[in-house]
């Protein structure tokens, strides 16, 4: 058989081989305000502040003059502890142009987590505001800072002094930064452990973002509405790489996600383009004067971070009047994107994919037992290789080797399966497998299945310890408004569609999922809660031994 052949039977894909840019992420700010000096570049409407290109340039150069004055040089690192606002934009260029690796702290740390990440991501410098609604941030960094020797020397408040000195101080700008340096360090949670500080260079979130801002055919007439989170992947490479790669103006709504916000920055700034999860989007249409917003400007936007069910995406489409609405996937160790749906496909392939291999990134589908590429139409684990993969996890070589193998392969722990059209169909994570009774038991399947009863609005499977089959199945299921059910109801729904064994054995009907800050599904919080209700913890605690 012909190698060609042979490779299309495969799951294996290439993306298009298109030019990498060979820019920093400072080299690439400063073109783009050469290009589009006096056009907005982001927008911060719940501070009522605004900047153009050429004024985030020179903040950016500001901001790096302050964090020499501050005794911090290239290749060290500063952290930034903070929802979204103005300064966070001005913090992630400005210390790429200083060379300086930011630090990216999630708000809703508390003392342990920040006490670990301060520990271990070394940062000599923390940005931060004093409080918010959520927390008494200097309370938690206080007792955060108890125990733990970190190398933290300055702290800046953005809501004092230091910060509009810093901006005035004199210092200098680094002769030369490398884009295989590190411009971001994210904490992800590994699949044991304490949270991993994923390295991300300035070669990877540059082109990333470029790749993205084609995808999405952005231009410098483009504003892009984000309320997905700063410190996460979504925003600060999906949300800000991609406008500064097009021109594109960032508009944030709000410190964190709230619908009417989101809302009201499309209708009032005539957004072209919006971000989020699905459950972002579940907000936005249950806002009761969701059809008072004109969102006619829409052209395109992003659906990504959860499942998306069909309906849901087929109101986003009709309803919000994005018309190019894309889905993407990836995580933090790749930068994020390394699959995206284009606005030309059907809408079968931007609900049951997550679309093609982007741009000079390589992806194919292994054996889980013995990572053999395995022929399309077969479950596996998705494996990644190309410019978008992180330098590795910060202090953590063996973490590191465990995920990239020797031969470049990022083996992601998501299972998938590639189409005959070499598009991407994932199906869970492969430690999120439930065994029950020694069958396998996959949770996207069951949600899926679960989202075509027509009373279901949202739904999450997991897993729950059982003394005698090992696991069980437990499905939280949130109803469409004015909808009741019981749990005869839907289990009766499932018979004779599913394998016996993949129903739920118990339904908890909810209002609410426990999220993370950039909207994904805590399932572990889901468990805990089974477990601690049905009283199961010596069952728990058996299984684990």
């Amino acid at each position: 058989m012909p190698v060609e052949e042979r490779m299309s039977t495969q799951s294996y894909a290439r993306g298009p081989e298109r030019p990498l840019l060979k820019l920093t992420v400072g080299d690439l700010l400063k073109r783009t305000a050469e290009r589009y000096p006096d056009r907005l570049a982001v927008a911060s409407r719940h501070q009522g502040k605004r900047m153009t290109w050429a004024e985030l340039s020179a903040a950016a150069d500001n901001v790096a003059r302050g964090l020499w004055s501050l005794g911090i040089r290239k290749g060290d690192r500063v952290g930034i502890w903070s929802t979204n606002c103005i300064e966070w934009i001005m913090m992630h260029m400005g210390a790429a142009r200083a060379g300086v690796a930011l630090v990216n702290v999630n708000p809703a740390y508390r003392s342990h987590e920040l006490g670990f990440t301060l520990t271990r991501s070394k940062m000599k410098a923390l940005f931060l505001w004093h409080k918010d609604k959520r927390a008494d941030y200097e309370e938690i960094l206080s007792r955060a800072r108890q125990g733990h020797d970190s190398e933290l020397k300055h702290v800046i408040y953005f809501d004092s002094p230091e910060w509009p000195a810093l901006l005035e101080a004199e210092g200098k700008l680094p002769d030369h930064v490398s884009i295989d340096d590190i411009a971001n360090i994210q904490y992800t949670s590994g699949t044991t452990g304490m949270p991993k500080g994923v390295m991300l260079t300035h070669h990877n979130v540059v082109n990333d973002g470029q790749f993205l801002a084609q995808g999405f055919h952005y231009s410098e007439i483009d504003k892009i509405v984000v309320p997905v989170p700063l410190f996460h992947c979504y925003g600060c490479v999906i949300g800000t790489m991609s406008a500064v790669n097009s021109g594109a103006a960032i508009i944030l709504p709000n410190w964190t996600f709230e619908a009417r916000a989101t809302m009201q920055a499309i209708h009032e700034e005539r957004a072209t383009s919006v971000y989020g999860v699905p459950a972002m989007y579940v907000a936005e249409f249950s806002l009761p004067d969701f059809k008072q917003y004109d969102t006619t400007c829409l052209r395109t936007g992003m659906m990504s971070g959860a499942p998306c069910p069909v309906e849901l995406m087929q109101r986003v489409l009709n309803e919000m009047h994005i018309g190019e609405l894309v889905i993407a996937y990836g995580q933090t160790e790749t930068s994020p994107v390394v699959t995206m749906s284009d606005a030309g496909d059907s809408l079968d392939i931007r609900v049951n994919t997550v679309g093609r291999a982007m741009p000079q990134t390589e992806i194919r589908i292994a054996s889980v037992e013995n990572g053999e590429t395995l022929p399309r139409g077969q479950q596996g684990e998705v494996c990644v290789r190309g410019f978008a993969l992180m330098k590795g996890y910060d202090g953590d070589p063996e973490g590191t080797a465990q995920v990239i193998r020797s031969d470049g392969w990022l083996y992601s722990g998501d299972l998938g399966v590639m189409r005959e059209d070499g598009c991407i169909h994932i199906t869970g994570r492969s430690r999120d497998v439930i065994i029950r009774g020694g069958e396998n038991i996959y949770p996207r399947e069951v949600e899926e299945f679960l989202y075509t009863h027509p009373k279901v609005g949202e739904v999450q499977v997991i897993g729950v310890p059982e003394q005698r089959l090992g696991e069980i199945v437990v499905a939280w299921v949130r109803m469409k408004p004015g909808e009741t059910a019981t749990e005869e109801e839907i289990r009766e729904f499932c018979q004779g569609q599913i394998a016996y064994y993949k129903i739920p054995q118990y339904v908890r009907f909810v209002t609410e999922f426990p999220i993370t800050l950039s909207g994904k599904i805590q399932k572990y919080k889901m468990r805990e809660l089974e477990i601690e209700e049905r009283g199961l913890q010596s069952v728990a605690k058996t299984e684990m031994a």
